[in-house]
């Protein structure tokens, strides 16, 4: 039997996040009873609150604090000239490139950058797996080549100027382009039906290749319709509406949250890159002249949300995009970086996107997308700042920031090693867990009415009756409940209770009556 290769750390970690998913509630895969579907998951009980309390925090803090910016629920299938406009249904499509020794897809954008014709040193994890790759370069390429334990050298970097991001290897297939937007029909008259009429008529006879593509995509446009690709697109298209219709006055914003649909090249990371996604974005609309201020602005905002509800601050960070990586019509990107498992990874972009949408919106619909300043007389087509945060990459990113390791001592003062998940109060999927020491002399009913008290003041409970109490504690421990309330003897006597803090563990005793006041006190404290 051949020794396993020792796991990485980045790979024990997800991992963990992984099994603790799944096992306490927050997220499973999806269809799993039919084997699954690949980057495709469903948000448990547990996991659809502290999603939802994350997007909730974001929609405070981006339009309900303020009065300069108001919200917008757009329909995920919109016209498709909306696409064209914006570039996606032309251009949104990525270099698409296959390894051929580890069979890795990737983007050749994303992939290692290396100077044509310089070493290229190729690593495997596994020896056996760099055995072969050698002997598959030796056979099919004839290059000589040394091989090392698990890494091989003596090949060198090709023309494209990039090797696979896997493996290392030179040895790449053409690039392809990938669509990334998903397609589907809208309308009574399946498509399918046309193209068989097509077929029946021999209106595709003698056609081949790119010619028969293209003759299938006329006969079945009038019909196709997209799944949006990101949120921003709407906010864009509805702006004369909803500065006419809000008397908004420049500066002002439009936020939206919803899901997005890409059909990614490649699934990684668990939740981190699916296929299927949920955004928080903002289009803040400024005059020309004033986007380097607001970019400022909204870039300390945005960190700052980002790491007040952190354990580590520190995990997040700006990365300035080069010049190279930005749009031809951006004037600036920052990405507000997370330090995953895997290393620094994007969790939101902020752009300068100068007046480019509103001015391709206007080209394409016919429609001026002009602002008139009301003190000035003056017109113009706003410049826009546009933050846009990952709400799934958020649920991943607080997770892994949350889950812990550490000792208490049990009821005879050992040291026992616990797993504790220390979510932000604001952020943890319950608020509180009311647990009867006993199930017997009344117990569970005085526990019940606590437990309605706090139902009926709309903070999320839990009530929890079943296994012993050091167990019940642990357990909620594990799923970031910040406070349990533990109903015993005395509470009988003096209808006060022990309030117990998931962080120390620290217990202090409260009347029952003050108990809504108090939870809802320790947690304000903590935003």
């Amino acid at each position: 039997m051949k020794n396993q290769e020792p796991q990485s750390t980045a790979e024990k970690r997800l991992q963990e996040i992984t099994a603790l998913c799944k096992d306490r509630g927050f997220i499973f895969q999806s269809s799993e009873i039919y084997g699954g579907l690949k980057s495709s998951y469903d948000y448990g009980p547990l996991g659809v609150e502290l999603k939802r309390n994350i997007m909730t925090s974001w929609w405070t803090e981006m339009v309900y604090s303020r009065e300069d910016v108001v919200g917008l629920d757009a329909a995920i299938i919109m016209h498709p000239r909306v696409w064209e406009a914006s570039g996606h249904r032309s251009s949104f499509s990525d270099p698409l490139v296959d390894c051929k020794l580890c069979k890795e897809r990737f983007r050749a954008d994303k992939a290692p950058k290396l100077s044509p014709g310089t070493p290229a040193i190729i690593r495997f994890e596994d020896k056996g797996r760099a055995k072969i790759a050698a002997e598959e370069i030796v056979k099919e390429y004839h290059v000589e080549i040394k091989r090392d334990d698990k890494e091989i050298t003596g090949t060198t970097v090709g023309s494209c100027g990039y090797v696979c991001p896997n493996c290392g290897s030179p040895f790449l297939s053409a690039e392809r382009q990938f669509n990334l937007m998903f397609r589907t029909f809208l309308g009574p008259v399946d498509p399918l039906t046309e193209v068989a009429q097509a077929i029946e008529k021999g209106q595709l006879q003698g056609l081949t290749g790119q010619d028969l593509r293209k003759k299938l995509e006329q006969i079945v446009d009038n019909a196709t319709v997209y799944l949006r690709p990101e949120t921003a697109q709407a906010m864009f298209v509805q702006f004369q509406n909803i500065q006419r219709s809000m008397s908004m006055k420049v500066p002002f914003g439009i936020a939206q949250m919803g899901k997005s649909f890409r059909n990614e090249i490649t699934v990684k990371s668990f939740i981190f890159r699916s296929c299927e996604f949920e955004q928080m974005e903002m289009e803040f609309f400024c005059k020309p002249g004033t986007e380097d201020q607001w970019m400022e602005y909204w870039k300390d905002a945005r960190i700052k949300w980002w790491r007040r509800y952190a354990n580590e601050p520190n995990n997040f960070r700006f990365r300035e995009h080069e010049k190279r990586e930005l749009a031809f019509y951006a004037k600036a990107c920052v990405d507000v970086e997370y330090l995953f498992p895997w290393g620094w990874d994007e969790l939101e972009g902020i752009a300068s996107r100068t007046n480019y949408d509103l001015q391709k919106h206007s080209e394409f619909s016919g429609k001026k997308l002009e602002y008139l300043d009301p003190e000035t007389n003056e017109k113009f087509v706003p410049y826009v700042i546009e933050p846009a945060a990952g709400a799934t990459r958020g649920v991943l990113a607080y997770i892994n920031d949350a889950l812990m390791e550490d000792e208490i001592p049990d009821a005879k003062g050992v040291p026992q090693k616990r797993t504790v998940l220390r979510l932000h109060p604001a952020l943890a999927p319950i608020k509180v867990a009311v647990l009867p020491l006993l199930r017997k002399e009344g117990m569970p009913e005085k526990g019940r009415e606590l437990a309605q008290m706090f139902w009926d003041a709309g903070i999320k409970t839990r009530y929890d009756e079943t296994h012993a109490i050091g167990r019940r504690y642990r357990r909620h421990d594990e799923i970031g409940t910040p406070y349990c309330l533990t109903i015993d003897a005395q509470t009988m006597q003096d209808n006060t209770v022990t309030i117990r803090d998931r962080d120390t563990t620290k217990q202090d005793r409260i009347s029952i009556h003050e108990a809504v006041a108090v939870v809802r006190e320790r947690i304000g404290k903590k935003l």
